[in-house]
């Protein structure tokens, strides 16, 4: 096998429906590629994302955006879960976008769609870590809120300006869908602010107040949020995935839907927020508090939760597979 990424799929590992990726080597001695077939179609992957299937190549995978979810799942350094009746790498991830994550890998062009098929290709671009479809994304999201039919204070640079002459106060102010990505807004008042999809990618913003702003489908997609406050603030369909939320004060917000994959929130105040539904796989939650927080449907897979404070929390209907619990205080949790 050429192909330096491919994946080599044994009968027997499929039988038990996990393979491994192995080397160029190894995988030249056996013959076999992912897809079943020999020498130059070894290369061929088959992909079933929720039961759609798709077939690419190790190479379409791995070479956009070498940092993603799939390149280090076919890096050849991890074993994967097949589908022993399809031969397909399984991915426990709903398909519906998936052809637009392939198109993407394969070419960069970003689809045509509606802005709530935006939200949603978003969502899982963020699930597979893909940045550059991210950041391709983020600004066409970036617009007024249909139901909001008043136009946005301040631009872009007329926050630059403002901060330019030392104001760190925008108390009230409505910025809703202005591109206020990478800005340095560290210790500003955002306090009962409309944040209606603003766009906060890769923004500093630590030590700033958000208390009781409406930052409904904001996006602080790998923004640094250390120690800011958020008490209170509506933050329905929020993207903050990658943010630095360490010590962030997110006490009485409302997070339903809320995208925080791969979140640090480390000694976070989650204190009856509702993250109903809302994505924390994979999110650092050592030593939060999350004493009376709403966790129905809310998916936790491979968090790390150890010594978080859960005490009452129900967790019933809360997803954590693989999640870390040492030393979590789970008194009177319902499981």
């Amino acid at each position: 096998m050429d192909d330096p990424g491919a994946v080599a799929m044994s009968s027997a590992s499929t039988e038990r429906g996990v393979s491994s990726l192995e080397s160029c080597e190894h995988e030249n001695a056996r013959g076999d590629g992912v897809g079943g077939e020999r020498g130059e179609m070894s290369s061929v992957v088959r992909l079933n994302v929720g039961g759609m299937m798709f077939a690419t190549t190790v190479d379409t995978l791995t070479q956009r955006d070498t940092d993603s979810m799939l390149a280090v799942m076919f890096s050849g350094r991890h074993r994967l879960h097949v589908d022993s009746k399809k031969g397909a790498v399984f991915i426990d991830r709903d398909g519906t976008h998936f052809r637009h994550i392939l198109n993407w890998l394969r070419d960069g062009v970003i689809p045509m769609l509606e802005m709530p098929a935006y939200q949603e290709l978003l969502r899982e671009a963020e699930y597979y870590q893909l940045i550059g479809l991210v950041d391709n994304i983020a600004p066409l999201l970036c617009k007024k809120d249909e139901d909001d039919n008043t136009k946005p204070e301040m631009s872009r640079r007329d926050v630059i300006k403002y901060l330019q002459f030392g104001k760190v106060r925008l108390r009230g102010v409505n910025l809703s869908g202005q591109n206020l990505s990478k800005l340095d807004l560290s210790n500003v008042d955002l306090s009962h602010t409309h944040l209606i999809n603003t766009f906060f990618s890769r923004a500093k913003l630590q030590n700033s107040d958000f208390t009781g702003s409406e930052a409904n489908g904001a996006n602080f997609h790998y923004a640094n949020l250390f120690s800011c406050q958020f008490t209170g603030a509506g933050m329905v369909g929020a993207v903050l995935a990658g943010a630095n939320l360490q010590s962030a004060n997110l006490a009485d917000a409302r997070l339903m839907n809320a995208s925080l994959c791969n979140a640090d929130l480390r000694g976070a105040h989650l204190q009856n927020a509702d993250l109903t539904n809302a994505n924390l796989s994979e999110a650092n939650l050592e030593n939060a508090n999350l004493k009376g927080t709403k966790l129905s449907g809310a998916n936790l897979r491979g968090a790390n939760l150890q010594r978080a404070y859960l005490r009452d929390v129900n967790l019933k209907d809360t997803i954590l597979e693989g999640a870390s619990l040492n030393g979590a205080n789970l008194q009177g949790a319902s499981r």
